[in-house]
């Protein structure tokens, strides 16, 4: 797990180009929008483009965005539990 949340903070500093932030300045739990990272409504767009591209994963409902985007935890484990194995 821990190797997953690694590389997701890597392609989240890439894939949202934020030349500010270093992977390792992100925090596993830190929130990733509002008073966290500070991310808004367009990166949420990017990190849903992320998933499809890096792992397949297609978010079916969008009301499980605010939860599954909350932490780069929240995200690895979504990742973990969709993951087509």
């Amino acid at each position: 797990m821990q190797e997953l949340i690694s590389t997701l903070k890597q392609q989240i500093v890439e894939q949202l180009n934020l030349k500010h932030i270093k992977p390792e300045e992100i925090g596993d739990d830190q929130p990733l929008f509002v008073d966290g990272l500070g991310l808004d409504s367009i990166d949420a767009l990017e990190l849903i483009v992320l998933l499809q591209q890096k792992y397949g994963i297609k978010l079916a409902n969008p009301e499980e965005g605010p939860k599954v985007f909350h932490t780069v935890r929240a995200l690895a484990e979504f990742i973990t539990a969709n993951q087509k194995k």
